[in-house]
């Protein structure tokens, strides 16, 4: 399924936890100005997504796609791994 031709969100972020079976957790940042204030106001969110070949570790950067209901929590869906977490 290509990306473009959806009209399904994707959110990039970074994974917090993979401890779940092929399932991590997944922080996305979002920036914007406070309508008052004109100060950029910098908030986070966590989604849980379905990694199914348990590919991602901890500090990876993902992409992530809108899906339908896979568990209780889980309506995302890897796409794919950006970036690689430094290994110790």
């Amino acid at each position: 399924m290509s990306e473009a031709t959806s009209n399904k969100r994707t959110l990039e972020g970074v994974v917090l936890s993979n401890k779940g079976e092929q399932t991590i957790v997944v922080q996305v940042e979002r920036k914007f100005v406070h309508p008052r204030y004109r100060k950029t106001v910098r908030s986070h969110k966590k989604y849980m997504a379905h990694d199914a070949e348990n590919t991602c570790n901890i500090g990876d950067t993902v992409r992530i796609i809108e899906s339908a209901p896979i568990s209780r929590r889980k309506r995302w869906m890897l796409v794919n791994v950006l970036t690689r977490a430094e290994q110790l």
